[in-house]
């Protein structure tokens, strides 16, 4: 360095000063950076070598021009002046040259010499006096710009897809990781985000997050704008009862969504097949192609109804003329519900076997009692109406009315035996077989005891043994009578409980107006106040054992009535007559005997009178 001084003061001193001037302006102008190297700032300093002022001020705007100012941090614009196998020399026209690692790189694996990047001064000299520049940062910097900018003027920006990430894509924009949204990779559903990994796709930039430095793209809305224009041409050629092909866009459990192309149509579940279908996914799929018929739209053809079985003949139209009421037809059960079950005798084609036609039991029960969904059935045409499209089925019409040789199977006195199959408060309903049914009325279940209510005497799913009291044929009635079955022990007990015979008993219970006493299981008798009366005046009490005389007895009725103060009562009554006939005969001897005296009298009066 000493020896290039001394040769510029040599030079310099042979020269004039015009010349040295001359000689420096010439230098400046043609390469300012060998002027410094050469410019002896020490002299300039002190004061021995003067510059012009003028070509000074324009030496500074000249530096200002072409040199990095390294003390702001901005992003600068370097080229690859060198290439190490760990580093990239950039030069960025500064006082020394930078360096970044090539890691920064790894994005650009084709980075040569000669190739101007984006820097930033990360560091302004490191140990070595070398400038520390960062690529990456420079890059984030001026991606965000970028990504404002795009933002803001609503540019397409290329986007190289990373992978997949929970609901939607990593993309790499300008090197800023984005968010692309699953709903927003296409107009329709994406099932399959993986065939997107690795490919460059355009982007508009829809939403940035400054806080949290966050970035949403979408793909979807660059088509959304070409497909406008094709939904409204479409829209404003839609018409009812219009046939257009679509594909199947998505599928739920209340219909399909239909792609227009562009326009977006709904087949409801109901207008899909004739037929009744579970789910949607049974009649189409995915992606398929199919042709559908416009049913309807609202005023502004924003929703659109499309129907795919209208495409197709009714079912109801194309049904036999050969099929009548009375015509036997098989089907399989496709809905059941409590009141019957649905019978699907042609594709499209149903008719209802209400619960009261599938078994000639007059107890309704559930229709699930007697079919399954999916049951292949044989039935009877009852009604048909083809207008209205309705078929009333039946099943218990394929087997023998039971009731057709009623009062030969069940002749009034005859005895069965059924089963208990529901009771009321009047009587208990006894199935003596399927769809034939009888009543037993209450007083027709005991001869002896006094039932309320059917319920204390028999349970349903009971065995009872019957007997027919009386048969309603056209009616399809039976009465039917348990007690019947028995002897009746009140007609024994009529001879054993007379009125007028005496038993002796205990009081059981003291009840109003009176007592009970129980002769056995089956009869418990009354007894009035006035008749608990003993002969000392006093009345019997509970528990207390005595004679009892019956004094009422009545079959029918189960009535019987006993007395205890018949008893003394009875006999006061005969010793009062006994004593009343001793009296009346004394009485009438009495009066024999004054009647001969009188007359005695007489005769000896007559016989006086005569001797006078």
């Amino acid at each position: 360095m000493a020896d290039e001084n001394n040769t510029i003061d040599t030079q310099e001193a042979a020269a004039t000063p015009e010349e040295q001037v001359s000689t420096k302006a010439t230098a400046e102008t043609t390469n300012p950076q060998d002027f410094l190297d050469n410019f002896d700032w020490n002299k300039y300093e002190e004061g021995i070598e003067k510059v012009d002022e003028t070509k000074l001020t324009e030496f500074e705007n000249l530096v200002a021009k072409n040199f990095v100012d390294t003390a702001h941090e901005e992003v600068v614009m370097g080229k690859v002046v060198n290439i190490t196998d760990r580093e990239a020399i950039i030069d960025i026209n500064a006082k020394s040259e930078g360096v970044i690692s090539l890691n920064e790189f790894r994005y650009n694996p084709d980075l040569k010499v000669g190739d101007e990047v984006e820097v930033l001064i990360d560091i302004r000299e490191d140990k070595s006096g070398q400038l520390v520049l960062s690529h990456r940062k420079a890059r984030t910097i001026k991606a965000w710009d970028r990504v404002n900018d795009a933002h803001d003027k609503e540019e397409v920006v290329q986007g190289f897809v990373k992978c997949r990430t929970k609901g939607g894509m990593i993309v790499d924009v300008f090197g800023i990781e984005a968010f692309l949204p699953g709903s927003q990779i296409d107009v329709k559903p994406i099932r399959d985000y993986d065939q997107y990994v690795g490919k460059n796709m355009e982007f508009k930039v829809v939403k940035i997050n400054h806080e949290f430095k966050n970035v949403v793209v979408s793909h979807k809305a660059l088509i959304e704008a070409d497909i406008e224009e094709q939904k409204k041409e479409i829209i404003g050629q839609l018409e009812k009862g219009q046939v257009l092909e679509g594909v199947v866009k998505n599928i739920t459990s209340y219909g399909v969504f239909i792609d227009l192309g562009g326009v977006d149509g709904l087949v409801h579940i109901t207008d899909l097949s004739w037929s009744r279908i579970n789910h949607p996914s049974e009649i189409v799929e995915l992606d398929q192609k199919l042709n559908v018929v416009i049913l309807d739209f609202d005023d502004n053809k924003s929703r659109i109804q499309l129907g795919l079985k209208q495409l197709e003949k009714h079912p109801w139209e194309a049904l036999g003329v050969a099929l009548e009421v009375g015509s036997k037809v098989k089907g399989k059960v496709v809905v059941i519900a409590d009141y019957g079950a649905f019978v699907e005798v042609a594709e499209g084609v149903e008719g209802l076997v209400h619960v009261s036609e599938m078994s000639w039991s007059t107890h309704l029960r559930s229709a699930q009692d007697f079919v399954n969904v999916g049951d292949e059935v044989e039935a009877q045409v009852l009604t048909l109406d083809r207008e209205e499209r309705k078929m009333s089925l039946g099943i218990k019409q394929l087997t023998p009315d039971p009731w057709t040789d009623i009062t030969s199977k069940y002749p009034v006195g005859s005895r069965h035996k059924g089963i208990v199959r529901n009771f009321t408060n009047f009587g208990v309903f006894l199935e003596l077989e399927e769809g034939i049914d009888g009543l037993i009325y209450i007083s027709d279940l005991s001869w002896t005891k006094k039932i309320k209510h059917p319920s204390e005497f028999v349970t349903v799913g009971d065995t009872l043994e019957v007997e027919v009291l009386e048969l309603d044929v056209n009616g399809r009635k039976l009465s039917l009578g348990h007690k019947q079955t028995t002897e009746n022990p009140w007609d024994k007990y009529e001879t054993e409980f007379a009125e007028g015979s005496v038993h002796e008993a205990k009081i059981t219970d003291i009840v109003d107006k009176g007592a009970t006493i129980t002769f056995n299981e089956d009869i418990v008798a009354f007894i009035p106040s006035r008749h608990l009366e003993k002969e000392d005046g006093s009345k019997l009490n509970k528990g207390e054992e005595a004679s009892f005389k019956i004094i009422e007895f009545n079959k029918d009725f189960k009535r019987v009535v006993a007395s205890h103060t018949a008893m003394f009562k009875e006999q006061e009554a005969k010793n009062l007559k006994d004593t009343k006939k001793r009296l009346d005969s004394q009485a009438e001897e009495s009066k024999t005997t004054l009647g001969d005296a009188n007359a005695q009298l007489q005769a000896l009066k007559d016989k006086m009178e005569s001797k006078e």
